[in-house]
């Protein structure tokens, strides 16, 4: 669950150098070509399936966000930013990820697809109880694990309640707070032996002990519905540390609502996204998260963002295990046709090693062949009768080769070391050797054999590096800069006003009697802070609430000034208002600093794009663009 929150969103453009064949150049950028394929690969992708039908951009258009784009990335590269170990190491963890599936061999039919795709269809509302089995437990180990967890649903049989079973036991941390309650969840959400067992149990019943890679796992099954189809969302995120003190977590809540605030005044949420969400991936793309059904996220933000009504909704601050949220809606969408789905169903096949079924032989066999692979029989032979705990010095000897490479004794003794290997036979390891030095061989191939690949880790390493170097030079900069901010400010500070005001304080008062007391203090000519302490000697019999108010932000405010419905459990006897309406007024700047921050941001990134269009130069070949049709 906690990648969702961090997948990598992809970005409005795409890398360079994501087409290998040769291609007449449409644009070269510091010298840097892109071609004409590459370029109308990206223009395509990104003006379909738009949320708004308003941002498709024709091809010269968009030509212009995409030099922009390849300019920061650009200098982002100058500035060795690719070269942080913490961008390797991010990117490499990406690649080994998306790179999983295209290293084996999978098989599926026509069947499991149209049965996963009668499960999308549909959403089961379920809880469960997990007791973890670690992968290397011995047989004795996980006996005793699932003989726990069947008797435990014996004991919910004969009258425990689910819920509290799910605390007594289960070791899923999250069952203390929600008594083991998935929410609604739909295919693909869960793995595939926990789906299989929730999408057979009927309603009501709890089905029989079953293993996952995390441990024996039972489900109750509380329900069954039809899938209320995708919703697309935005959010800002305050990351809260499984290990948090109060302390942190009070600094976190107080941060989230201070962004809520300034949405509520008017800030534009793409902008407050980018600068202070800490989901670093959606932030890039103003908050924008991918396409997600019910159970595809924690239920607490699954259930919150399925309760919007509208696009362009927000909800206040939602609390998960990962940190705080606010959520926008941006867009909603039923199931598709099965031909429509078909290709991403096979997808996730794929990619899903317990969905699939899979042979490690078949594949090394496969690349057996593609890369010639020749065995030296005589080299192996040699090998006959000697130990790796020996420790004896071992000939240097032809063993095999692939793709014109040869491996030697030496090779077999690196791998030896590598994996730690302290005892055994070396002819025991040899058949193990070679699958690994294969599988490694095609591992590095993957960029030039699967372009989609190619394409899609491309797409992963400009968008970590966009995100660095906008967090650097904008982002951060904008909220730091505050004599630069204050500016901005002195110099624009009549583009946000107040509409209309009440400008005053809401009273409310124990009782009538307090009321008239309070009135009569008022009309001596004493202030809130007077009156206060006249009423509140021995305990607090009367409150008041500054501030100010345009219509539609108070209920209480809105029934005495702007003729509003009288609010709920509201007494009007005991709660009242003093104060002035007020005319238009600008905003200070404290008072809108969301606001002027996100312009000062825009201000500070067209300055930037204008040095990096004087530092860089940009051939277009325009001749070229005119051949690309728009979409």
């Amino acid at each position: 669950m906690n990648r969702i929150f961090f997948l990598l969103f992809l970005l409005v453009v795409s890398a360079s150098k994501l087409f290998a064949q040769n291609n007449d150049v449409i644009i070269t950028i510091d010298g840097q070509e892109i071609n004409k394929t590459e370029f109308e690969y990206i223009y395509k992708k990104n003006n379909t399936n738009l949320y708004n039908e308003s941002d498709r951009k024709s091809p010269k258009e968009y030509l212009e966000l995409f030099i922009n784009f390849k300019l920061k990335v650009i200098e982002a590269e100058n500035l060795k930013m690719d070269t942080s170990q913490s961008f390797i190491t991010e990117l490499a963890g990406y690649r080994k990820e998306i790179a999983a599936p295209y290293l084996t061999d999978v098989k599926y039919n026509d069947k499991l697809e149209h049965e996963l795709y009668n499960r999308m269809l549909h959403e089961v509302h379920a809880s469960h109880i997990l007791l973890l089995v670690d992968k290397n437990a011995s047989p004795n180990k996980d006996k005793e694990v699932l003989d726990k967890i069947t008797s435990i649903r014996e004991e919910i049989l004969n009258g425990k309640d689910f819920g509290q079973a799910a605390r007594d036991y289960s070791e899923d941390p999250s069952a203390q707070q929600n008594k083991g309650d998935l929410g609604y969840f739909s295919a693909f959400t869960m793995v595939a032996p926990f789906e299989d067992a929730a999408f057979s149990t009927p309603a009501g019943e709890i089905s029989e002990p079953v293993k996952t890679s995390f441990g024996y796992h039972i489900i109750k099954v509380h329900d069954i519905r039809e899938n209320k189809g995708e919703i697309q969302v935005a959010h800002i995120m305050k990351n809260i540390p499984q290990t948090a003190t109060p302390e942190v977590k009070q600094k976190a809540k107080e941060e989230i609502d201070a962004i809520y605030q300034q949405l509520v005044d008017g800030a534009d949420f793409a902008e407050l996204a980018k600068k202070e969400s800490q989901d670093k991936r959606s932030a890039v793309k103003g908050g924008e998260m991918p396409w997600f059904s019910a159970g595809r996220i924690v239920p607490e933000f699954s259930n919150a963002a399925f309760a919007l009504q509208n696009t362009g909704n927000i909800t206040k601050p939602v609390e998960t295990a990962f940190g705080y949220h606010i959520i926008k809606k941006l867009n909603e969408r039923p199931v598709p046709p099965f031909e429509k789905i078909k290709g991403e169903i096979v997808s996730k096949i794929k990619k899903d090693s317990e969905r699939r079924t899979s042979s490690k032989k078949v594949f090394i066999s496969k690349l057996k062949t593609e890369y010639n692979f020749q065995e030296n029989k005589n080299g192996k032979q040699a090998l006959n009768g000697m130990n790796i705990q020996n420790k004896q010095v071992i000939p240097e000897l032809d063993l095999f080769t692939i793709d014109n490479t040869t491996y030697k004794t030496t090779d077999l003794s690196a791998y030896i070391q590598e994996k730690q290997i302290k005892s055994g036979p070396y002819l025991s390891k040899f058949d193990e050797w070679i699958d690994y030095e294969i599988t490694k061989l095609e591992d590095s191939k993957l960029e030039a054999k699967y372009p989609e690949f190619r394409y899609l880790l491309n797409e992963y390493h400009d968008g970590i590096l966009l995100f660095n170097i906008s967090q650097e030079k904008i982002w951060n900069y904008a909220a730091e800069d505050s004599i630069g901010l204050l500016n901005f400010y002195e110099k624009n500070k009549n583009k946000y006003k107040w509409g209309e005001r009440f400008k005053g304080c809401i009273i409310t008062c124990e009782s009538e009697e307090v009321r008239e007391k309070a009135e009569d203090l008022f009309g001596a000519g004493m202030t809130n802070d007077e009156v206060a302490a006249h009423l509140n000697t021995e305990k607090e019999v009367i409150t008041f609430e500054n501030g100010a108010w345009e219509e539609a932000r108070n209920h209480i405010v809105d029934y005495y000034v702007w003729n509003g419905s009288e609010p709920e459990n509201f007494n009007s006897a005991t709660t009242f208002i003093r104060g002035n309406k007020v005319g238009p007024e600008q905003k200070l700047l404290h008072e809108a600093r969301g606001l002027y921050i996100s312009e000062y941001q825009n201000y500070l990134e067209e300055q930037w794009i204008k040095e990096l269009r004087a530092k860089y130069k940009v051939i277009i070949n325009k001749k070229l663009l005119k051949t690309i049709e728009g979409v």
